[in-house]
């Protein structure tokens, strides 16, 4: 029996989702973008302003922005690729919004990131609490990695 694997992302810039797309065509997997209620402008995401939505929002652990749709189907998936770009060396809060609205017991996560400077840093161990009971099979930073780049990934994954 295969298993049925959803690919979800969240892309601010766009770089995420190219990475995303991919993946999902590598896993035959469905794709879910995970889009913000109210969406990041160049502003929110300057990095640089410690005023910014963005820098506010990592600030606070309690920080969880709200989602614009939701996944009707999450019980039909056995794997879930989580992908997102790396902020302030972990994953964005919307990040903790998606896992925290879904019950994934006994489902198989797997995080892959983009960068521009750093790597996945403490970013499982900061999304685990928000989906205790899945299966993490940790993650792998991904910039401009090709299609055979990522089928190697996958195939070295336990799924």
């Amino acid at each position: 029996m295969s298993k049925k694997i959803l690919t979800a992302y969240f892309s601010a810039s766009g770089v995420t989702k190219r990475t995303a797309i991919a993946v999902a065509k590598v896993l035959g997997a469905d794709l879910f973008e995970i889009v913000p209620k109210t969406p990041y402008t160049d502003a929110d995401l300057d990095w640089t302003d410690k005023n910014s939505r963005s820098t506010v929002e990592m600030k606070d652990a309690s920080s969880r922005p709200e989602i614009s749709s939701r996944i009707g189907n999450i019980a039909d998936y056995d794997a879930v690729f989580i992908g997102f770009p790396i902020w302030w060396y972990t994953a964005p809060t919307i990040i903790k919004t998606f896992l925290e609205s879904y019950d994934f017991s006994g489902k198989e996560i797997v995080l892959f990131a983009t960068s521009g400077g750093s790597g996945l840093g403490k970013t499982e161990g900061d999304l685990k609490p928000c989906a205790p009971r899945a299966i993490w099979k940790g993650g792998k930073l991904i910039n401009g990695a090709s299609e055979s780049a990522i089928k190697a990934w996958v195939s070295g994954i336990d799924l």
